[in-house]
């Protein structure tokens, strides 16, 4: 089993074992997980104005950052998940310089 899903994820992600790419999911599922809670916090459903899903939408955004590094921190991978939303941020300056390059 070479090819299996997990050492697709190990060798994507540059770690050394199964372990670690179980505990990087478990950092994303807890984020996940928080961010509905959030949200059920917020009463934020369907019924909700458009305005205020869109505004609570933005504001997830901003503290999904903050809860990925912070549970990355509680299970040791700070560091990784620090790396990852710098490339995750340079993606996106790079997406929006590439759009305001080509309206010329």
């Amino acid at each position: 089993m070479k090819n299996s899903f997990v050492e697709k994820l190990k060798k994507r992600w540059g770690v050394n074992n199964a372990w670690d790419v179980f505990i990087i999911l478990l950092v994303f599922a807890c984020t996940g997980f928080t961010i509905v809670y959030i949200k059920r916090l917020f009463g934020i459903t369907i019924d909700t104005p458009f305005l205020h899903r869109i505004g609570f939408y933005v504001f997830v955004l901003l503290i999904y950052q903050i809860i990925l590094l912070a549970y990355g921190f509680v299970f040791g991978k700070y560091q990784f998940f620090l790396n990852f939303e710098k490339r995750m941020f340079r993606r996106i300056v790079n997406f929006f310089k590439k759009e305001n390059g080509n309206k010329s």
